[in-house]
C-alpha cells in the first residue's frame, strides 16, 4: 500500500540486468546505493535497486511524472522475488523450445516475472518481424500469466550480455550509457578515420558508441586548420594542403618535389606571406 506521507525526494532506481535508473520520488529518508525497494512499473510490481542518493524532490526538473516507490520489500517479497527468477528461467527454456518448435527465428535472451506473478517479460533479438501469435497461443496455458514478448535491437543486446570494447575494456554500453544517440558515418568522417566499417563496428554490429565522444571537440578543433586543396606560396614554392592532423597539429603540404608535414604554427606563418592564396577542393571535413 502506497504511503500517505509527503514524498520529500527523489531517486534513481535500475532493475536487476538492466543498467540504465528510472527516478522514483519517495519519502524513505535513509535509503542508500544499493538498498533494495518495491516499485510499480509498466510490467507491474518489481524489486529495484537504489542506484543514486537521495535527492530534493524540488530539484526534479523533468516534465515526467514521478512515480513513488512503494516501500522496502519484506519478507514475502524477497521470497517471491527470489521464486521468480527461477520460474523466469524455466519460463525462458519453454519459450525457446516452442519458438524452436514453430521455426521461429527468435534468439531469447532475457525473462523476468513481475513480483504478483501475473506478468512474463521475454526478450528476443530476430533479423526482422516475427509473427509471434502462434507462440503466444502456445505459451499461454503453460505459463498461466499475462506475456510479454519484447523485441530488442541489436545494441540494447550488447548492452545486456555485456563483453570487451576493440579498447580492451568493458562495453560502455553494459557499464555506464543509458542511452543511445544516433551514430553515423559522417562522425568518423569528421574524425578523418579511416572508412572501414568492421574496424569501426562494435560488438553489436553497428557503429562504435565511441564515436561521438570526441565529435563536438574535433569540429571545433577543426576551425583552427586550413581547407584541404588550399595553396600557399612561399619561397618561389606553391604548396597544396593534402590533409592535417588535429590530435598532432600538423598539416600535410605537398609540392612538385612530394609532400611533407609541418606544425600547424610554421603553416600559419608561411600562409601569412602568401599575398593571394587560392583554394582548391573544398574538404569534406571542413
Amino acid at each position: 500500500m502506497i504511503s500517505e506521507m509527503e514524498d520529500r525526494y527523489f531517486v534513481g532506481i535500475r532493475y536487476e540486468g538492466v543498467g540504465k535508473s528510472y527516478y522514483y520520488s519517495t519519502h524513505i529518508g535513509d535509503l542508500r546505493v544499493g538498498d533494495k525497494v518495491v516499485v510499480e512499473n509498466v510490467s507491474g510490481l518489481q524489486i529495484g535497486i537504489v542506484s543514486t542518493a537521495l535527492l530534493p524532490i524540488e530539484d526534479y526538473s523533468s516534465h515526467l511524472d514521478l512515480k513513488p516507490v512503494l516501500r522496502r520489500p519484506t519478507p514475502e517479497d524477497l521470497q517471491d522475488y527470489n521464486e521468480s527468477i527461477r520460474e523466469a528461467q524455466q519460463a525462458l527454456e519453454i519459450a525457446r523450445e516452442e519458438a524452436a518448435r514453430l521455426g521461429l527465428a527468435m534468439k531469447f535472451l532475457t525473462s523476468s516475472f513481475s513480483l504478483d506473478g501475473t506478468k512474463v517479460t521475454i526478450t528476443y533479438t530476430a533479423d526482422g518481424r516475427v509473427d509471434f501469435r502462434e507462440l503466444l497461443r502456445i505459451l499461454a496455458p503453460q505459463l498461466r500469466c499475462r506475456i510479454e514478448l519484447h523485441q530488442i535491437a541489436s545494441r540494447d543486446k550488447a548492452k545486456m550480455v555485456g563483453g570487451m570494447g576493440i579498447c580492451g575494456l568493458p562495453l560502455c554500453c553494459a557499464t555506464f550509457l543509458n542511452s543511445f544517440d544516433g551514430i553515423s558515418i559522417s562522425r568518423a568522417k569528421n574524425q578523418m578515420l579511416t572508412l572501414n566499417i568492421p574496424k569501426l563496428s562494435g560488438a553489436c554490429g553497428k557503429l562504435i558508441c565511441c564515436l561521438s565522444y570526441e565529435d563536438d571537440l574535433y569540429t571545433e578543433a577543426k576551425k583552427d586548420f586550413p581547407r584541404i586543396g588550399t595553396v600557399i606560396h612561399h619561397n618561389g614554392v606553391d604548396y597544396t594542403v593534402e590533409t592535417y592532423n588535429v590530435l598532432a597539429r600538423s598539416v600535410k603540404v605537398s609540392n612538385a618535389e612530394g609532400y611533407e608535414f609541418i606544425s600547424l604554427d610554421d603553416f600559419n606563418s608561411m600562409a601569412k606571406k602568401t599575398p593571394a592564396p587560392t583554394t582548391g577542393a573544398k574538404s569534406p571535413n571542413a
